[in-house]
């Protein structure tokens, strides 16, 4: 495997951990407001992107490559309204994109089909995150501010449950 696009992947894992770091504060503070359906939206994300490392992670000891798991930040995000992690959210998810395609276009340039055809995967995944984010925030600008809105909105999220990546490596 090209040494750049080893470098990026290995990179990318500790990104997509931070990634559920991330997610898992915006649960914690959702949880603080008592809006557990907006927390367990956030704690189902943090699970999708610690199994987004772990595939990065598995994918390339598949291909032989060795893995150095590097620090994870603290999420340095400050909130003070209920509809700041969703924009948080949407903002990180276009960053996570931008890593995902810098992955993607050094493979190409390298002719690394096996590496292309793995991230076909993510490059779909984050099309559907951004839509969720922007999705997410459309319909806290309809319904929050009404506390029947907001309620009706948390009990949809409340009903989000995990489902695993299916991905072959």
């Amino acid at each position: 495997m090209d040494k750049k696009v080893k470098e990026l992947i290995n990179t990318q894992i500790n990104k997509e951990f931070y990634s559920a770091y991330l997610y898992l504060d915006f649960s914690g503070y959702y949880n603080d407001l008592g809006l557990d359906g907006f927390a367990n939206w956030y704690e189902v994300q943090a699970q999708e992107e610690r199994d987004h490392a772990m595939l990065m992670r598995q994918y390339l000891y598949n291909n032989g490559e060795h893995v150095t798991l590097l620090p994870i930040e603290k999420p340095d995000k400050e909130y003070k309204t209920a509809e700041d992690p969703l924009r948080f959210a949407l903002e990180h998810e276009k960053y996570v994109t931008g890593l995902i395609n810098a992955i993607y276009a050094a493979a190409d340039a390298v002719h690394d089909y096996r590496t292309m055809q793995c991230f076909d995967w993510f490059v779909k995944e984050q099309g559907e995150e951004e839509k969720n984010a922007e999705d997410l925030i459309k319909k806290y600008e309809l319904y929050g501010a009404d506390p029947k809105g907001l309620y009706a909105l948390n009990q949809e999220l409340l009903g989000r449950a995990y489902a695993a990546p299916t991905l072959v490596l």
